[in-house]
């Protein structure tokens, strides 16, 4: 009540506060492929429901319209659902770490990452820029920061509140930002099964077309309407006596 009045605009970033805390996940469901199998992604899950319900699917291999009905070459393969997990609830627990720090906010000198972690390591060696001896450090490509850890503890503190620092490069100068290491560790993961809505698994393909071939026939197949299909996104074949791994995502479409 003591203060004075004053005017004030806030231009600040208003989010909601039960999202503060808040972990999001970008779930990545690795799923092993047999040989002789392929998937097959429709732009409409109507069209992937339509090619699962006929489950039995007799594939032309043989697209010349002239060639006589003897001379045709068909497979029969079985279409069935996608089925993961994926994660329905999950508890991490948060440590933070006492010789490690972040860097980031780093410049783009031109130079290699290599060069540039022995800059850095060189830096924040030396105690009069309030470091001391770095017992490693790494580049951490998916974020583009640096992973700075110190031989001994103690040193991290005072970096961080400083929070931005100025290194000096060569002849120049550039700011930085430290932040904390945190690790997690998954203390809870809770699965539930799920079906990709557009995607089909097809089963019991034989070895009887080259690898690009055969793709063309699985998709050209599967995009006619005469055959309950539809526009397809894309198309990944396995040929019999080898093993892949797909990645899938979230269907952000």
């Amino acid at each position: 009540s003591a203060l004075p009045e004053k005017k004030m605009i806030f231009k600040g970033l208003t989010v909601n506060k039960e999202d503060i805390n808040k972990l999001m996940l970008t779930p990545q469901i690795h799923y092993p492929l047999p040989g002789g199998s392929a998937l097959v992604t429709f732009e409409d899950v109507k069209v992937a429901q339509r090619i699962i319900e006929a489950r039995e699917h007799t594939v032309e291999l043989s697209f010349w319209e002239e060639l006589e009905e003897h001379d045709r070459c068909r497979m029969r393969v079985q279409a069935v659902p996608v089925e993961i997990l994926v994660p329905s609830a999950l508890e991490v627990r948060l440590t933070r770490s006492s010789r490690s720090i972040l860097v980031s906010d780093l410049p783009s000198l031109g130079i290699s990452n290599e060069a540039l972690l022995d800059k850095l390591e060189l830096f924040f060696s030396k105690k009069k820029n309030g470091g001391s001896e770095v017992e490693s450090s790494e580049f951490l490509d998916d974020s583009g920061q640096v992973l700075l850890t110190f031989a001994q503890d103690g040193v991290i503190e005072p970096l961080i509140e400083k929070r931005h620092i100025q290194i000096l490069i060569g002849k120049g100068k550039y700011e930085v930002k430290i932040s904390p290491c945190m690790s997690g560790d998954i203390t809870n993961l809770q699965l539930q099964p799920s079906c990709c809505p557009r995607t089909v698994l097809i089963l019991g393909i034989p070895d009887v077309l080259s690898e690009e071939s055969m793709r063309d026939a699985l998709e050209i197949h599967f995009q006619r309407a005469s055959n309950g299909g539809g526009e397809v996104d894309a198309v990944a074949y396995v040929p019999a006596g080898r093993t892949a791994l797909a990645v899938f995502v979230e269907d952000t479409g």
